[in-house]
């Protein structure tokens, strides 16, 4: 039997027009648009590491409750993660370059606004501002890089180089702000982003060409306010049931989530031109590439959570010191994200996905067999390994995303891809956070001469134990530091042994959705 030229591109899943027409290739200045691209994503993916490292000294600057403290925090994934799947469908109708550039304006004012924050209550309104603004930058980044890169092949070094930008600005946020708070005040890890966005605002107009959906349709405001009621209560639901919040407040706003995402989804299904074309969560690949970009971001933040409280709390490290411990892994997610490329050409996505999440999980379960008392060499190791991982499955994953979809609703798939980076940054400090909280709690033994006070700020947090235990006489303070490094320390066990159970579940995963494709396109 004969098979013709046509036939046989569709047996291997390539567009028969793609092998008679190839897609033009990217010049030096396409590599130059990627180039200004990367710095809003560095800015908003260390947005969300950074300000970890400032909190005590915001603590104690505004003297604030431990709520405040926790809105300080959680206000901008809040609504960066609630905005994403508007922002990318109004890039896709306006234009995507034109919205980076009002995200990237309004970014930097309210990195001013919040640097000089009067009061904590100020702060958390400019968080809120800065989760508005993030919400415009992320998803255009992505949705430009795939209309810029035509070509297969450089798309997928784009994309490397962006998912490797997004995890080093991750892992890149404490050392960062380890340098800044070792020399200015907790401010000035907000204004960190104000030079980057003035020059990602003088070279764009010359460097990003502008693009858009050609046939866009009206905007779906209805659609715009239930994707927003979907992301909100559910990512606020995770959270509060992760702080220990009342059980009755996490189910009821859960319950409100899923309420309006069901409206959502049934609104997109009979609408001819929806904001998010859900049919896309049909194809195998695409839903599969979003779930490995959740874990990955979350195996990343989850392990940041614990390993910088052990390194300045248990080890003593200064906040430079201990950022310098994780700049290896830092530098191999790097290395990891663009030397998967040439491989993904030759190995099927859901054999490199799948090794590259076991790689996450052996990274957590050394930790859980031997990392009791690790040392700084012991963790830098870990997280040498867990950064080979998370750097190469979200290269291999965001390429899928992309390339399954339409290039004219590459601004509402990148908002899915952003939407599953944020979620998962939200539970990796929710899942694991609390759990290893419950373990902490569970295994604290106090002395007896603490007053009430002093054994609930002990009891809340490892930090807050090492401020009590300076107050105490020196037989006091070193049996209660002893024990909560010992508590501390066996609930990073336990945790780190539910997350690599739960990233060998997601390489299993991986290797069932992945499989037999590279990147079935929707084109409805």
């Amino acid at each position: 039997m004969t098979t013709t030229p046509s036939s046989s591109a569709r047996v291997s899943g390539v567009n028969p027009r793609a092998v008679q027409s190839p897609d033009p290739l990217a010049g030096r200045r396409e590599w130059f648009a990627l180039a200004v691209l990367m710095l809003p994503v560095l800015l908003v993916s260390v947005d969300n590491t950074v300000l970890s490292f400032a909190l005590p000294e915001i603590s104690r600057y505004f003297a604030t409750s431990g709520t405040t403290l926790l809105w300080i925090v959680d206000s901008y994934p809040l609504v960066l993660a609630g905005l994403l799947v508007a922002m990318g469908s109004f890039g896709d109708r306006f234009g995507r370059r034109r919205l980076l550039m009002i995200g990237a304006v309004g970014f930097a004012v309210f990195s001013v606004v919040a640097a000089f924050a009067p009061t904590a209550g100020f702060l958390v309104a400019a968080r809120v501002g800065l989760g508005v603004f993030g919400a415009m930058l992320m998803p255009s980044t992505l949705s430009l890089i795939r209309n810029i890169f035509l070509d297969r092949n450089q798309r997928r070094i784009a994309i490397a180089v962006w998912a490797a930008g997004f995890s080093a600005g991750a892992a890149l946020g404490p050392l960062l702000g380890g340098i800044l708070l070792e020399h200015f005040w907790w401010g000035s890890v907000f204004l960190l982003a104000v030079p980057v966005l003035v020059l990602m605002l003088a070279l764009t107009p010359a460097l990003v060409p502008e693009s858009r959906d050609a046939h866009p349709g009206l905007v779906d405001y209805a659609s715009i306010v239930l994707s927003i009621g979907t992301m909100l209560p559910i990512v606020y639901a995770i959270k509060n049931l992760a702080k220990g919040g009342p059980l009755l407040v996490s189910v009821t706003v859960a319950f409100i989530g899923i309420a309006a995402g069901t409206a959502f989804v049934a609104r997109q299904l009979q609408r001819r031109n929806p904001m998010l074309d859900v049919r896309l969560f049909t194809v195998r690949a695409f839903s599969g590439a979003v779930l490995v970009n959740l874990f990955a971001i979350f195996s990343l933040v989850g392990f940041l959570f614990f390993v910088s409280q052990h390194l300045q709390l248990v080890l003593g490290f200064s906040p430079l010191d201990a950022g310098l411990v994780l700049l290896p892994g830092l530098l191999v997610t790097i290395i990891a994200g663009l030397a998967v490329v040439p491989l993904a050409r030759r190995c099927p996505p859901h054999v490199v996905v799948s090794i590259a999440l076991l790689f996450s999980a052996v990274a957590y379960a050394m930790i859980a067999l031997l990392g009791e008392g690790g040392s700084a060499g012991f963790l830098m190791t870990a997280f040498v390994i867990l950064g080979i991982g998370v750097g190469a499955s979200e290269t291999v994953s965001n390429d899928l995303i992309l390339s399954s979809v339409p290039a004219a609703k590459a601004g509402a798939a990148s908002a899915v891809s952003e939407t599953a980076y944020e979620v998962g940054s939200v539970l990796g400090t929710a899942v694991l956070g609390s759990i290893l909280l419950a373990s902490y709690q569970r295994d604290l033994v106090l002395p007896a001469a603490l007053s009430s006070g002093q054994a609930e700020t002990s009891t809340e947090t490892l930090g807050g134990a090492v401020e009590i235990a300076a107050q105490l006489g020196p037989a006091d303070a070193s049996l209660l530091r002893e024990s909560a490094f010992q508590a501390f320390d066996s609930g990073v066990t336990l945790t780190s042994g539910i997350a690599a159970l739960l990233m060998a579940g997601a390489s299993i995963l991986a290797a069932w959705s992945l499989r037999g494709t590279t990147a079935q396109r929707v084109d409805h």
